[in-house]
């Protein structure tokens, strides 16, 4: 844990890598490389876990480059407060951009957590859910793709979160525990019933269910450019940990 109580990055890291899975994994070093469908950032990026200086960075590169290659997927690398000495600068020599800033946010879940009886929890990514999730923003084939094949590559408990309104699939939202962390995933209201609060109240659900299951803070990803969703997540008491961003060759 790091200052007042909350999870360090590493612990972040560790719980995203396990809540966004992925069915192709190799480790080179201080990364964790992933490869899906081409989806999720996450899901599909080389990953740092350590800041140590790496010697071999440039040669490391070179071989996460031809990992997504043989994969046919776009080589990415996820930059963050755990990435190598350097890496950021080496990249930039070597003719990658980076990109899609993004914030890692935390906070207590004891302060916004509350059941709801308008929502169901289901076991998976039914049509319903599937349906309401397809509202947002960015979630395109590849990402609903990967989304279905969830529930079979999960290591750890997850719920997925449906809010009814008026008889119908309002919101939605996808949440893990794992042990002390909940995250919390793909936060949808369909056009129809935005500005009504239901955000909230599916992310309060969310994490409802997640304190029963022993988990005491919350963690959500949320790009730098959605000010709509930060402003939510500020609202529920989570607060900036981290930022992110993926750098790719040009």
């Amino acid at each position: 844990m790091s200052e007042a109580g909350l999870p360090d990055v590493l612990a972040l890291e560790r719980a995203t890598l396990t809540a966004v899975p992925a069915p192709r994994i190799a480790f080179d070093g201080p990364f964790v490389l992933r490869a899906f469908a081409g989806g999720t950032g996450r899901a599909n990026s080389a990953c740092p876990l350590d800041p140590a200086e790496d010697p071999a960075l440039e040669a490391r590169v070179a071989r996460i480059r031809a990992f997504y290659a043989r994969a046919g997927l776009v080589p990415r690398i996820r930059s963050t407060p755990l990435d190598p000495a350097g890496l950021a600068a080496r990249l930039g020599a070597l003719g990658w951009v980076a990109h899609d800033e993004s914030q890692v946010l935390c906070g207590s879940l004891a302060g916004f957590a509350r059941a709801d009886a308008a929502v169901e929890l289901l076991g998976g990514p039914e049509p319903a859910w599937m349906a309401a999730m397809a509202s947002g923003e960015h979630q395109v084939p590849a990402r609903q793709a990967e989304k279905q094949r969830m529930p079979e590559l999960l290591g750890v408990q997850a719920a997925w979160v449906l809010l009814h309104e008026a008889g119908e699939a309002a919101a939605c939202c996808f949440v893990t525990a794992d042990g002390a962390l909940a995250g919390l995933f793909d936060l949808a209201v369909r056009p129809a019933f935005r500005r009504r609060g239901l955000g909230r109240r599916v992310m309060a659900a969310a994490g409802e269910w997640a304190m029963r299951q022993g988990a005491r803070f919350a963690y959500a990803q949320v790009s730098c450019a959605n000010t709509a969703s930060l402003r939510l997540n500020a609202g529920l008491g989570l607060s900036e940990r981290y930022r992110y961003r993926y750098f790719t060759p040009e």
